[in-house]
């Protein structure tokens, strides 16, 4: 546990991360994510081995700077983070269709590949195309609340500006790189990855904030995900009305 709740490494408790390490971190946060993008395209359940690449890869250079200390992410979970998961869910969601509501104003919006295919799963597709995801989203909240940490270390121990202060720019910065990260995905559409999907980023990120939990912002991002997935699927598979 961090010294009175706080947040991990940054300021040396439980442990200290550097400069290196956190570069290194950083790295390895590049190459999960360069895992996840090129892996060869595959048929489940082997979907498992590039979500669990991006997962490993930087969780095992964390264990491997930190040790044991690694459980500073992860906290226990209760009804409180269990019903705290839901309301950071909600609101990632609600905020994520009010800014795509915003943003169409500046055009149109690149669509998501996943949602170009839900016409024609299946229930069981829909499920093989889920379960990987769970991997994945650990190690989307890795990427980032890392970086996270990472500026917040950079702002209090090298520019020695004031916690709050510190905060807010990790929080934008993390943001930034989480949705900069979505630009392939996104047909390079910057607004749409930079604001929407930045802006997504925001609220995970407060789950982590409020609670010093990945899990909660873990959660809290499978939420928001499955049940936009979820809708998507359910709305292509509605029967067309009868004309006349």
């Amino acid at each position: 546990m961090t010294r009175g709740g706080d947040y991990p490494y940054y300021d040396g408790h439980p442990v200290p991360i550097e400069g290196r390490g956190w570069a290194l971190l950083l790295a390895s946060l590049a190459v999960g994510l360069l895992a996840l993008s090129f892996f060869p395209p595959v048929g489940f359940p082997a979907t498992f081995i590039p979500a669990l690449l991006f997962l490993s890869i930087p969780l095992l250079t964390l264990f491997l700077l930190v040790g044991p200390a690694t459980r500073a992410l992860f906290r226990p979970v209760g009804l409180k983070e269990l019903a705290l998961m839901v309301a950071f869910g909600a609101l990632t969601l609600a905020g994520s269709v009010f800014l795509a509501f915003l943003l169409t104003y500046l055009g149109a919006l690149a669509p998501n590949p996943v949602v170009e295919t839900m016409a024609t799963m299946t229930n069981l597709d829909l499920a093989k195309r889920l379960a990987p995801t769970v991997p994945q989203l650990l190690g989307e909240e890795l990427f980032g609340i890392l970086p996270f940490l990472a500026t917040l270390w950079l702002c209090t121990a090298k520019l020695h500006l004031g916690r709050k202060t510190a905060i807010a720019i990790a929080l934008l910065v993390s943001a930034l790189i989480f949705g900069a990260a979505h630009l392939p995905t996104y047909d390079w559409h910057w607004a749409q990855s930079l604001i929407g999907i930045g802006g997504a980023r925001i609220f995970l990120t407060l789950a982590y904030i409020a609670t010093r939990n990945l899990w909660v912002s873990t959660g809290a991002h499978i939420l928001n995900d499955w049940t936009g997935f979820i809708l998507t699927f359910e709305s292509s598979h509605m029967p067309m009305g009868s004309e006349g």
